[in-house]
């Protein structure tokens, strides 16, 4: 809609709403926790320097306990390799053998992938005996027996026998009993809490997006119900956990209990710097039988990986940040599948997101086809429009409003319809945000120069960090942010310049707002870089294509001076807008007669 100063309302709308979202993905979710980091920076690292592993909490009843002293037994197939420790008769060791870790030395996917090593976690049950001692069976000396796929660690403490049996299983499942003998006898307790510490190890390129995406992850109402909480403490004191999972960008580490846990509690904080992400810590407790405890769980140590996850039934497919309602819908059901499909003709990823691009790009045609129309037709009635604001220049800025609304009415022009490419862009752009980053598929595929395409490209390292940016540029965002210029430069042509003093120049924002894109894309997946750079070249073609082959001003200015011909009925948007006005100018003169006999 034409405004009173000459600017197109419907590319302020559609800058301003595109400008508010992006501006918020870049703020919201790069620099949500820099603030609260930086506070709790020293103490964290104090923390980390008195406290490095948590285990040594053994010595309270084991005294005589060294590092010598605890043995260890493996499982391995052809999965997982796990380490179980004597000590506490814990997972001590977990190794994902079909996958790699990032290695910074050598800026490649080569190391290990261990979630859990260097006792990063660990857990344990605790309660108290009859004397009001604490007991927690980390700290206790199991004795390991292996057999077969199996181990079983043993542990007696006054009389009493704890015996833990890890079960290694296919698809990533370890499952995990829990057997008491003879601890009634020494604690009265009806329930026992069950503590896991756990440290996310950094495992990809990007740190701070991988931090932002580590969390705990739960699912409760018999698997029906999840959440997730990644910056706050835990409380779920009302509702019974099926599971609980500490997850990371593209893995997972959950414990599922058959029985539940009850009043669950947590809290993390995030490391500035070094091996680690993120501290969580979570309580919950089991319940005892006659003051045992025999319990059965599940341990899940899990690529995120989406037909694996719905495999389980467990709701684990929810754990997978893809967004909500139909934007999780939307990577599910088209980007998803419509990557395999592209991919199983044999090529690569890079070059599956280019096809992936056009594709978006044809269904999406007809709109921007309509969106260039528009902007033609705006272009041959600028003049009529320039003469009315012209002509009402001194008078009622409502008159002025119901003029150029004439204007549209008559020639045949829907105002709103410049918005409806940016409201379509939208979802788009946020299921795009979500899918990079967290399809596994994804991971350690390598573009040119991009390693990883679900990481930054880091071609032009610097030698400083700069704000916002870090310390490198990615050349696929800075190709992206060019062609995203050239682009605004191309549809901002027919912008009038403000006519009113105070008001700012739309231009000049419309120039700085792809630059905001540098910032966001520098520290995102190199894949929605390249993904944007491809859509915004394809923008350019199709506008140069829909300028010079298919649109003719001379056909559409015909057009117009025959729509004004025909008799036009009122739309109910139109109507509203001219009630709205009359209704305007009544009040408006009341208020002047008002004014005029207090005079």
């Amino acid at each position: 809609m034409q405004q009173n100063n000459g600017l197109d309302k419907s590319q302020i709308i559609s800058f301003a709403v595109l400008c508010l979202v992006l501006f918020g993905f870049m703020f919201y979710f790069q620099n949500k926790q820099q603030e609260e980091d930086a506070v709790k920076a020293q103490q964290q690292k104090t923390e980390q320097a008195k406290n490095p592993v948590k285990p040594t909490q053994a010595a309270n009843i084991n005294p005589n306990v060294t590092p010598n002293s605890i043995q260890t037994a493996n499982l391995t197939n052809k999965e997982l390799k796990l380490e179980f420790s004597s000590l506490g008769g814990q997972v001590s060791k977990v190794e994902l053998l079909e996958y790699k870790a990032y290695d910074r030395k050598t800026d490649t996917a080569d190391l290990p992938l261990n979630l859990i090593t260097k006792n990063n976690s660990n857990y344990g049950f605790q309660f108290k005996d009859k004397t009001g001692k604490t007991i927690n069976t980390k700290d206790l000396v199991f004795s390991p027996t292996v057999s077969g796929n199996a181990v079983t660690m043993t542990a007696n403490y006054n009389g009493a026998v704890i015996q833990f049996v890890y079960t290694l299983l296919d698809k990533y499942r370890v499952d995990f009993k829990v057997r008491t003998q003879g601890l009634a006898k020494i604690t009265s307790d009806n329930k026992a809490d069950f503590i896991w510490d756990y440290q996310v190890r950094n495992l990809e390129k990007g740190r701070a997006q991988e931090q932002s995406h580590s969390e705990f992850s739960y699912a409760f109402n018999n698997y029906e119900d999840y959440d997730y909480d990644g910056r706050t403490d835990m409380t779920e004191d009302k509702e019974t956990l099926n599971w609980i999972g500490v997850k990371q960008q593209f893995f997972s580490s959950v414990i599922e209990a058959k029985n539940g846990f009850t009043q669950s509690k947590g809290n993390q904080e995030a490391f500035e710097e070094g091996e680690y992400l993120k501290k969580l810590n979570y309580e919950g407790f089991v319940q005892m039988t006659g003051s045992e405890l025999n319990q059965d769980f599940t341990w899940y140590f899990m690529p995120l990986d989406l037909p694996l996850l719905k495999s389980y039934d467990k709701n684990f497919d929810e754990i997978l940040p893809l967004g909500w309602s139909f934007i999780g819908g939307m990577n599910r059901y088209f980007f998803m599948p419509m990557y395999n499909l592209i991919a199983s003709w044999g090529i690569t990823a890079g070059w599956v997101i280019f096809l992936m691009t056009i594709i978006v790009k044809l269904i999406l045609s007809p709109i921007m086809y309509k969106q260039h129309k528009l902007s033609a037709m705006m272009k041959v009635i600028r003049p009529e429009i320039d003469e009315a604001t012209a002509k009402f220049k001194d008078a009622d800025p409502m008159k002025k409003q119901q003029a150029t609304m004439e204007i549209y009415r008559k020639a045949g022009v829907n105002q709103m319809a410049g918005c409806l490419p940016a409201l379509v862009q939208i979802p788009i752009f946020y299921a795009l945000f979500r899918f990079f980053p967290n399809f596994i598929d994804l991971r350690g595929q390598g573009f040119w120069f991009a390693k990883d395409l679900t990481a930054y490209d880091d071609l032009i390292k610097l030698p400083f960090k700069i704000p916002f940016l870090g310390d490198h540029l990615s050349v696929f965002a800075i190709a992206c942010t060019i062609v995203i210029l050239i682009y605004t430069v191309m549809t901002s042509g027919n912008m009038q310049q403000p006519q009113q003093e105070g008001m700012p120049n739309m231009k000049v924002l419309m120039y700085i707002f792809p630059i905001t894109f540098l910032f966001f894309l520098n520290t995102s997946a190199s894949g929605l870089s390249w993904y944007y750079f491809v859509s915004n070249a394809i923008n350019i073609l199709i506008i140069l294509v829909i300028k010079y082959v298919i649109l003719d001003e001379k056909k559409i200015h015909a057009q117009i001076q025959a729509n004004k011909e025909k008799p036009k009925a009122e739309g109910k948007f139109q109507k509203r807008m001219r009630e709205m006005m009359e209704k305007a100018q009544e009040q408006q003169k009341t208020q002047e007669q008002t004014r005029g006999k207090k005079k």
